[in-house]
C-alpha cells in the first residue's frame, strides 16, 4: 500500500511539471512582449505577474466534486486551470492590448474566452480569462498544455483579492449587507478604471502637442 502511494505520488509530480514548464514558457512570452511593447510605444502594458499551479489535492477535489475518477488523465481532460497565470495592467485598453498579443503568437491557441469585463459576474467581479495551451517542448516529445489566463487591471485584482477574502472568511455565506459592499465597490473600481483611462489620454494628448 504505501509503495502504491509513493508511485501515485511520482505521477502526480511528473504530471505537474508539464504544467510548470508551460507556465514558465508563457511567462516568458509575456515579460518578451511587454519589454518589445515599451521600446516601440513606450508604455508598459504590464504592472506584473503572478502564477500558480493547483496542488494535487485542489485537483482532486475538483474531480470528486465533478463526479469524476481520480486520475492524472481525468485532471488533464476536465480541469483547465490546473496552471494558472494573472496579469495585472494599469488600464483597461491593456487588458485587451495583452490579449490580441497572445493569441497572435503563432504557437498558442487560445480555446476559450470569458469576457467578465463586458459582462460582470452578478456579484461584480470583472476579468479577463482565457484558456490557452501552449506546447511545451520535452527531450523526447512535444506536448501542448492548458494555461488559464487571467488579465486585469491593479483595481479589479484589489478588488477580487478583498472578495476572496471575505468568501473565505465566512465559508462562502457572506452576510448580504457586505455582498451589496461588494457590488457598489465593483461599481466604483469600473468608474475609477474609465477615469484613469480618460486622464492617460489627456496626458497622452499634451505630450503629442509638446512634441509637435
Amino acid at each position: 500500500m504505501q509503495q502504491l502511494l509513493e508511485r501515485k505520488g511520482i505521477e502526480w509530480k511528473h504530471f505537474l511539471f508539464i504544467y510548470k514548464f508551460a507556465l514558465d514558457e508563457i511567462h516568458t512570452k509575456l515579460e518578451i512582449l511587454n519589454e518589445e511593447f515599451q521600446f516601440v510605444h513606450e508604455h508598459n502594458p504590464i504592472e506584473h505577474i503572478k502564477v500558480r499551479i493547483k496542488s494535487p489535492e485542489s485537483i482532486k477535489s475538483k474531480l470528486e466534486r465533478k463526479g469524476l475518477e481520480v486520475s492524472t488523465e481525468n485532471g488533464e481532460r476536465y480541469i483547465h486551470d490546473i496552471a494558472g497565470i494573472r496579469v495585472i495592467c494599469s488600464f483597461v485598453s491593456d487588458i485587451y492590448k495583452i490579449y490580441d498579443m497572445i493569441k497572435n503568437q503563432d504557437d498558442v491557441r487560445v480555446l476559450r474566452v470569458k469576457d467578465y469585463i463586458k459582462n460582470p459576474k452578478p456579484n461584480g467581479y470583472q476579468s479577463l480569462h482565457l484558456v490557452i495551451d501552449i506546447p511545451v517542448f520535452l527531450s523526447d516529445r512535444t506536448e501542448r498544455v492548458k494555461v488559464e489566463v487571467q488579465i486585469r487591471t491593479i483595481a479589479m485584482d484589489f478588488w477580487a483579492s478583498l472578495e476572496h477574502k471575505i468568501y473565505y472568511k465566512f465559508e462562502c455565506d457572506v452576510p448580504p449587507h457586505l455582498t451589496d459592499e461588494l457590488k457598489q465597490a465593483a461599481e466604483m473600481v469600473h468608474y475609477l478604471d474609465v477615469k484613469m483611462k480618460r486622464i492617460k489620454d489627456e496626458m497622452e494628448l499634451y505630450t503629442s502637442a509638446e512634441k509637435k
